[in-house]
């Protein structure tokens, strides 16, 4: 559950697996960097998803459920990113909880094992696909958001999320 920052170096950016990189870091702070590669390269012009219809999702609250299937993307039909709006079904849910199996219920992605990129440079991973469940209008079902979110929620509007989380990456 732990998020890895990678950081460009003054000359570029850098790829995963690409010759002439290296890792230098301690725990889960990883940054890499590489002098062969600029950020014009056909990896960085490509527009990635992050969650695709059919991907499982942790689910980060205590509204009930554990495990969510993305149904379908709200703002792009190709997939989600960070910040986005999904629609998914419970597959697997606590008892007592507020949602049960099989309920279709709204979603905010808010950990993506995709590498993405931010504007100082850095990039920033998870280790597991989660999501944080909502009501139509926006709202948090649960009332506690467990492990680190990425601060880019705030620019996408769900300042609530930020406010319940224990830790904003």
């Amino acid at each position: 559950m732990a998020a890895r920052f990678l950081s460009k170096s003054s000359s570029g950016c850098s790829l995963l697996g690409a010759l002439g990189t290296s890792l230098v870091g301690v725990g889960s702070v990883a940054r890499e960097t590489t002098s062969k590669f600029n950020c014009s390269d056909i990896f960085f012009q490509q527009q990635r998803t992050f969650v695709q219809m059919g991907t499982n999702l942790k689910v980060v609250d205590n509204s009930g459920a554990k495990r969510v299937m993305c149904i379908q993307a709200l703002k792009n039909k190709k997939g989600a990113k960070l910040g986005n709006i999904i629609i998914g079904s419970v597959k697997e849910a606590r008892p007592r909880g507020k949602v049960k199996k099989g309920d279709v219920v709204y979603g905010v992605v808010v950990r993506a094992a995709m590498q993405r990129g931010r504007c100082d440079g850095s990039h920033v991973k998870f280790d597991d696909n989660a999501v944080v469940l909502v009501s139509k209008q926006g709202e948090p079902i649960g009332t506690r958001v467990f492990g680190p979110v990425p601060h880019e929620l705030r620019k996408k509007k769900h300042v609530k999320i930020l406010a319940l989380a224990e830790h904003i990456a």
